[in-house]
């Protein structure tokens, strides 16, 4: 291997390197513990029949 594309392969590394380490690392969500997920379901199962008055009281949606 010549003096150039050795010079080129490492610098092409760096640059890869560089480029991972600037990317989002992960596409997946927030962990959520068990206990968390339980609070936030009981919050949302005390809310829901607001909610689902509003919902459920338009004519356009019902149908």
């Amino acid at each position: 291997m010549n003096r150039r594309k050795k010079g080129n392969q490492i610098l092409k590394a760096k640059a890869k390197r560089a480029k991972a380490k600037l990317s989002p690392k992960n596409n997946k969500p927030k962990y959520v513990s068990k206990a968390d997920r339980a609070r936030l379901e009981s919050e949302a199962s005390q809310d829901s029949p607001l909610r689902g008055t509003a919902i459920n009281n338009l004519p356009a949606l019902a149908q």
